[in-house]
């Protein structure tokens, strides 16, 4: 897909399962549980976690019944721990790509923000943005209009793409406020495997890409 950039210009991502895949953060915090209740089993434990998890059943409660540790503490950890995660191949080229092209580069994201801001770190990519929203910062969480609004305001600018994976939630409004919309499609690990259930064309984004090679930002 072409996308062509200019100082008129801003791209706007959703953070996870668009950047990386979330799941390797729930991975990264079961392996930190685990390393510190049983340093010389870890792996058991976490392949324990790991399943019951993929059984949708309560690790937290699993850990805290096994362990006599508070549940609330332990879902602290898991939210505060700095993940061991990885961008998608070919994010950080894009990414250099759309600033070298002088387009401004956004966040979207729903979450906490001392979460989201650790996985930006991580990931490496905090640099390149000019502007991010998190949910828990202003109050609001997509699809309100106002999560998109206050990037409008912000940049004041022409053009405006949101690049995103979840079709329940994030292109009903960037599509309504008339937003190029692009969708990377899942590749089997998306976390929420119910996210592109949705037919209904005003869910839908206008565009697809299966990895970041296919963007030819110029």
């Amino acid at each position: 897909m072409d996308i062509k950039i200019d100082e008129n210009t801003v791209i706007v991502f959703d953070l996870d399962d668009t950047l990386y895949n979330e799941l390797d953060y729930l991975k990264s915090a079961y392996i930190e549980i685990s390393k510190e209740l049983k340093p010389n089993d870890w792996e058991q434990l976490y392949a324990r976690l790991f399943s019951i998890y993929r059984n949708k059943q309560d690790v937290f409660e699993f850990i805290s019944s096994n362990f006599q540790l508070d549940k609330k503490e332990l879902i602290q950890k898991y939210r505060n721990h700095i993940p061991n995660i990885n961008p998608f191949n070919g994010v950080i080229e894009t990414l250099q790509k759309i600033k070298n092209s002088k387009g401004k580069l956004a966040i979207i994201t729903d979450g906490r923000s001392i979460t989201q801001r650790n996985k930006l770190k991580k990931l490496g990519i905090l640099p390149f943005f000019d502007f991010i929203i998190i949910s828990e910062e202003i109050g609001t969480e997509k699809p309100n209009e106002s999560n998109y609004k206050n990037v409008e305001d912000h940049f004041k600018l022409e053009t405006y793409y949101y690049i995103a994976d979840n079709f329940k939630k994030d292109f009903i409004t960037p599509k309504k406020l008339g937003w190029k919309t692009i969708a990377l499609l899942d590749n089997g690990m998306n976390i929420h495997s119910y996210a592109n259930t949705s037919t209904s064309h005003k869910f839908l984004p206008e565009y697809y890409f299966s990895t970041y090679s296919e963007l030819n930002i110029f």
